[in-house]
């Protein structure tokens, strides 16, 4: 299925679940409430389908990206800013590539597998075929998928330390309150995991921005250099680098990033629930209806 044809399938797919899952429509406006209280409601709900639309878009895409040999792959994807992350490369620094659920990371990942040695977290899915499909598409392009245990955890910091590579998603919120501390993003306080920061200072791996966007005709792979406070011993300094520096790629691609997903929890759970449709109903609820 040529590359347009299948956005265009995940496009359709998106809009039927936008309209369809009212769970999912109302997270995804309740994060642009909070993240651009600016917007009018034409503009939160317009990006929220969008974003919704793009969800389908990535599972349309990566059934043919990870059938296709990367050459075919490869020849759809320019890149900006390859230095950040060749450069380190080049004198045996590890490089840590912060990669939020923004476009096409699941190309993200397969494209850091091209450019140096590869260790990256994985969580088995249940399912045991579809497990086989996605851990054999991850690692079409070469690297090593590890498991999210202190065993696999070690393994990666010890493959970064010897001049390695990695791809962290920063923006996932982990369940244990152990793991994390509630930070500023889009000028939120919301729980941030403290995986991606403790990983660069054990490490001492560079600390790069990094996201596959989609353009008409294929894919963008941008990388930056992350706020240099990503490196701080303070957590909170760190945490808060971090949300920043995918804030800066958000800023733009909104549109591409996973609204739909409920970024803004909090920690300890009723601390703060922006996700309690009775204590505070959505801007746009009269709309919804």
């Amino acid at each position: 299925m040529p590359l347009a044809w299948a956005r265009a399938l995940g496009r359709g797919v998106g809009a039927g679940l936008y309209h369809l899952n009212s769970r999912m429509r109302r997270v995804a406006i309740r994060n642009l409430e909070l993240a651009y209280p600016q917007w009018t409601s034409s503009q939160r709900r317009m990006v929220a389908r969008q974003s919704v639309q793009s969800t389908g878009e990535l599972m349309a895409e990566m059934g043919r990206l990870w059938r296709q040999h990367w050459s075919r792959t490869e020849a759809l994807l320019e890149v900006d800013g390859l230095t950040y992350v060749t450069e380190p490369l080049a004198t045996g620094q590890g490089v840590i590539v912060l990669g939020p659920h923004l476009g096409n990371w699941e190309l993200l990942g397969m494209h850091l597998a091209t450019l140096g040695d590869l260790v990256a977290l994985y969580e088995p899915i249940t399912l045991k075929k579809l497990d086989a499909l996605v851990h054999r598409g991850r690692q079409g392009t070469g690297g090593k998928l590890v498991p999210t245990t202190p065993r696999g955890i070690a393994e990666l910091v010890r493959s970064v330390r010897a001049g390695g590579i990695t791809g962290i998603l920063p923006d996932q919120v982990p369940s244990d309150e152990r793991a994390g501390l509630n930070a500023p993003f889009f000028g939120v306080d919301c729980f941030t995991a403290s995986l991606a920061s403790n990983l660069i200072r054990k490490s001492g791996a560079a600390p790069v921005m990094g996201t596959v966007l989609r353009t008409a005709t294929g894919f963008r792979a941008v990388y930056r250099p992350a706020e240099p406070a990503v490196q701080s011993d303070n957590l909170l300094e760190a945490l808060t680098a971090i949300n920043r520096g995918v804030e800066k790629l958000v800023a733009g691609n909104e549109s591409q990033y996973q609204w739909q997903y409920k970024r803004f929890r909090c920690r300890p759970k009723g601390q703060v629930d922006h996700y309690d449709w009775v204590a505070t109903p959505l801007l746009d609820e009269v709309d919804l209806k």
